[in-house]
């Protein structure tokens, strides 16, 4: 694709980045026929495509409308078209790009603005986000059957192991998961602790910076990312240029990072925006090496537990499971068949899905900003995930099981409590 970029964002590292995407694509249209927004609604300009056709003009210099601003926002960032697209076109930053420039010439409704800042206002702080979930589960009884779905269940907080191995990993707690489902941490870090590694606390870590980055407010989410590596930074230590080949390996401590072996992630989501910190914060100085070797930390729970010997674990009885992978887990992290794989050498039995490569509709806040599609894709994603009529349903991020279970009667849990026989 050829391009000739505005001179407002040309020569920043924005720009560069974005033409440097675009560039990569042919319009060959392959990413069409996995997205799930131009499934649902047939307009070109709601595939990635058209979307891209959209930001490319902008880019170079057309003025966006309210109309570019909704395309743009129908967009689930599931980046299922990254995982079809033969050229390698990284869409999921050129649409975060994108967004940011036309968002700061369209201004949005006050609702809109107004709902967008109570979502990063509140989501990303467990301090203010807990008590107001408390409120309503309180009320829930007493709420209608359609609100009710929407609140989860007040689950409680297990104990956790004390650290007693030598071989030990940070996990981030994250903000909206420590308030909705605290046990799968804690079941994480008791299934961990069996397999001999220690699971170690860093309180100052929080919001992994999503919320806010895909948003579009960049630089409160890069705060939070900063945050997040100054609280972790001091239980890495040592050579800070020098990233791991093996995070989550089974060959012991890292060398260089004070016997961390990796900073886990039980929610797929935030593992996604940590995999990134290296190359968000890349321009910082300040933050540039921690964050690239905090990225070459970062780990998906999956993939830190497939590699371990799973025999010392005791086993829960077997079941039926239909697992839905969430998008940031098979297209953001490229993580596929892992967590099936795990669960089969468990003994359970894991069932097919049709069209497993479709969103649940979650999708961080858009089941918020867009409750219609979002409805309407968990409405397909459950006929698909119930056809083998399974015990259950499982998943690999807090967003996804917070948006299945408003759906459906049948339990849907974290993969991690099927290993968990506490």
């Amino acid at each position: 694709m050829q391009t000739n970029l505005a001179d407002f964002i040309k020569d920043t590292a924005k720009g560069q980045e974005a033409d440097a995407i675009l560039r990569k694509c042919v319009h060959c249209g392959f990413c069409t026929a996995t997205c799930p927004t131009y499934q649902l609604l047939g307009d070109e300009l709601d595939g990635p495509r058209g979307r891209i056709y959209l930001i490319k003009q902008v880019l170079e210099g057309d003025a966006p409308t309210a109309r570019t601003q909704l395309h743009l926002d129908r967009c689930l960032t599931c980046r299922s078209c990254e995982t079809t697209c033969p050229s390698g076109v990284r869409y999921g930053r050129l649409v975060d790009i994108g967004r940011s420039v036309v968002d700061s010439r369209v201004r949005r409704p006050a609702l809109q603005r107004l709902l967008r800042y109570a979502l990063r206002t509140l989501i990303p702080y467990p301090r203010r986000f807990t008590p107001l979930l408390r409120i309503g589960q309180a009320l829930r009884p007493l709420t209608p059957a359609a609100l009710k779905r929407k609140i989860p269940a007040r689950a409680d907080t297990p104990p956790r192991p004390a650290p007693q191995h030598q071989r030990r990993v940070l996990m981030l707690e994250g903000c909206a998961q420590s308030a909705i489902a605290p046990q799968i941490n804690a079941s994480a870090a008791r299934v961990l602790d069996q397999l001999g590694i220690s699971v170690l606390a860093a309180p100052q870590a929080g919001c992994c910076g999503a919320v806010s980055y895909h948003l579009g407010a960049h630089d409160e989410g890069l705060d939070f990312m900063r945050r997040n590596i100054d609280a972790w930074w001091p239980h890495i230590q040592g050579d800070d240029t020098t990233p791991p080949s093996d995070p989550g390996g089974t060959s012991g401590p890292i060398e260089g990072s004070d016997g961390i072996d990796a900073i886990v992630m039980t929610a797929s989501g935030c593992g996604a925006m940590v995999e990134e910190y290296g190359e968000l914060l890349a321009h910082d100085p300040a933050y540039a090496k921690k964050a690239e070797k905090i990225s070459a930390l970062s780990c998906d729970l999956a993939q830190l537990v497939e590699r371990q010997d799973l025999s010392a674990l005791p086993r829960r009885p077997a079941c039926r499971v239909a697992f839905h992978s969430p998008c940031t887990l098979q297209h953001a992290l490229k993580v596929r068949g892992t967590v099936e794989g795990i669960l089969t050498k468990m003994g359970h039995e894991v069932l097919p899905v049709s069209d497993a490569h479709l969103c649940c509709g979650s999708a961080g806040t858009y089941s918020i900003l867009q409750p219609e599609l979002s409805q309407r894709l968990l409405d397909n994603k459950l006929d698909a995930l119930q056809q083998t009529e399974p015990d259950l349903i499982a998943t690999a991020n807090i967003g996804c099981l917070t948006q299945l279970s408003s759906g459906t009667s049948r339990p849907v849990v974290h993969w991690i409590d099927l290993l968990d026989c506490r």
